[in-house]
């Protein structure tokens, strides 16, 4: 196969990370990622996708997106934030937690797709999706 059909066939990297935000299985877009609460499908119910091959593909993308928001807590502390009672302190810690909790089905949802973004522009010729 050329570089022009194997460009061709892999994805939009920016399609398959807003799949991936919207709960959406990265390959397709129409199966949904989670069973229920944070419990993922092990396939897309349409195109058949195996979402993880190995349950610690998807622990470094986790890492990453969940470092994230943290990072405005430290930007926060570092431009001169500094809380001067346990009140201050509270809201602080729970400013950043709200958001971790929040967004955690779609950070878990980019993680899958970074995942699978991995495995088509990184190929391994054992996993399945690069069977014919």
């Amino acid at each position: 196969m050329s570089d022009r059909q194997l460009a061709a066939t892999r994805p939009r990297i920016g399609d398959v990370l807003r799949r991936g935000m919207r709960r959406r299985c990265p390959r397709c877009g129409d199966g949904e990622l989670f069973r229920r609460g944070i419990a993922i499908h092990e396939r897309c119910s349409q195109c058949h996708l195996l979402y993880q091959r190995d349950r610690g593909d998807t622990l470094m993308f986790m890492f990453i997106t969940d470092r994230i928001p943290i990072l405005f807590g430290i930007a926060a502390v570092y431009f001169g934030f500094r809380s001067t009672n346990w009140v201050m302190a509270t809201a602080f810690l729970a400013a950043l937690i709200a958001p971790m909790i929040a967004t955690i089905r779609e950070r878990q949802g980019l993680a899958l797709a970074l995942d699978y973004l991995s495995r088509v522009y990184l190929p391994d010729p054992s996993d399945e999706i690069h069977r014919a």
